[in-house]
């Protein structure tokens, strides 16, 4: 029996190591431009205002002009048309007849040869950002991607202009009473400055794109920005490592330990984050990895100072005296399931082994959940981004990552 567990397990590694990865390239990077919000967020937009020569050929086309020429009329005409606050960032979305449109003209326009082509075998494959649609055709690709972009910023403007409720309010609900009078004032200075910064000839997404930007950072939810670039930063020093290890010599490629909220605003790391630490690091100096991943972002309480993976790095570091190029900080994640989604994208970008399992250290409610968060994933991620392996004991809990975990969310713009 033991010979057939360990082989399902094998077979379960070729198959994440190969099949799954679906285009996606481990050495490709992110081109982020100047803003890593936009870039981790609405992807594909980004690149359409990267590339030059696909902003010319979207620019020329009469339907798509005639769209940037609509969009920015409407931007321009809500201000004096706009009594009420939300009615100007409303003016700002795209409608299903906008997105239906350009979906249309994108795959008339994606051609062999063409900038398109060139854009989505050079970029949109390879960065996985959008791999729930690579089985499809590459026009489909570009299309789904296209939607989807679109989508995530009509989800923005609703949540951080409109007012509308997030995915989970208590953490991330917009910064403003919009039914106070003064929000109007808000909205309208919004909208000036959105028109200034998209000034008069703007593609047809940008004054949608400049607006959910403007709202993110009028509500300090530019949180999708912290500390990047982190591959040259923070985990600079454990990338470094990362490339002189010998996998062989231990049973994980690394321990994920999820961060744990304190519940007042005062308090850095809560006493549950510290024993997750604690347990975590003596699985290290056991010698069953060669890593340990933080995970959590600014999360407990609402709008909270204090990054759980930073704090957890901190106390790692200066009571457990783990030294800093064994830590690797994931300070984004919101929730448990991206904790081990976000886990896995940096794995992957990071040149850890994917074919090989790793460890999660946390308390036993938590993985108690875990056991059991399937469910939730698909509906609040639409896949899983992992397969588990054993329950080893209450605090352990082995996994393998999954090349799924690469798609862009589309309504989390903190953690997309």
């Amino acid at each position: 029996m033991k010979k057939q567990a360990l082989l399902f397990l094998f077979l379960i590694a070729a198959l994440t190591s190969q099949a799954q990865y679906q285009g996606a390239k481990p050495g490709y990077k992110m081109l982020a431009g100047n803003d890593w919000v936009k870039s981790k967020n609405y992807y594909l937009l980004s690149l359409l205002q990267q590339d030059k020569p696909v902003s010319k050929l979207i620019s020329s086309d009469p339907a798509l002009s005639k769209l940037a020429q609509d969009k920015y009329r409407d931007l321009q005409e809500s201000r004096n048309a706009c009594k009420e606050a939300r009615c100007l960032p409303a003016a700002l979305k795209l409608t299903d007849q906008d997105i239906q449109l350009v979906s249309a003209r994108l795959r008339a326009l994606y051609q062999p040869g063409s900038p398109l082509e060139i854009l989505v075998k050079t970029h949109l494959i390879p960065s996985g950002s959008y791999i729930l649609y690579n089985s499809g055709s590459a026009a489909d690709l570009l299309v789904k991607a296209w939607e989807q972009d679109a989508a995530a910023l009509n989800f923005t403007i609703g949540v951080y202009a409109e007012g509308k409720k997030p995915n989970y309010p208590a953490i991330d609900s917009i910064s403003y009473d919009v039914n106070n009078r003064n929000y109007y004032t808000l909205m309208y200075d919004c909208s000036a400055d959105i028109e200034a910064e998209v000034g008069q000839s703007p593609l047809f997404f940008e004054p949608a794109l400049q607006a959910a930007l403007t709202y993110l950072e009028v509500n300090d939810r530019r949180n999708a920005a912290d500390f990047e670039p982190m591959a040259s930063r923070a985990n600079k020093p454990a990338i470094e490592k990362v490339r002189t290890v010998n996998w062989n010599n231990f049973p994980y490629t690394h321990i994920l330990v999820p961060g744990a909220g304190p519940d007042d605003a005062i308090t850095a790391l809560s006493g549950e984050g510290m024993l997750r630490c604690k347990a975590a690091a003596r699985q290290y100096r056991a010698g069953k990895a060669p890593f340990l991943v933080v995970s959590g972002g600014n999360v407990h309480p609402y709008k909270t100072k204090f990054n759980e993976a930073v704090e957890m790095k901190e106390y790692l570091i200066n009571q457990l005296h783990i030294p800093a190029s064994a830590i690797i900080i994931e300070p984004h994640a919101r929730h448990t399931t991206t904790n081990l989604r976000n886990d896995t994208r940096l794995a992957f970008h990071y040149g850890i082994p994917m074919s090989k399992l790793a460890l999660i250290v946390t308390d036993k409610y938590q993985n108690d959940f875990i056991t059991t968060m399937e469910k939730r994933c698909i509906k609040e991620l639409n896949y899983v981004p992992y397969k588990l392996g054993k329950r080893l004991s209450e605090t352990e809990l082995e996994f393998f990552p999954l090349i799924s975990s690469l798609q862009i969310d589309s309504d989390e713009p903190m953690d997309p």
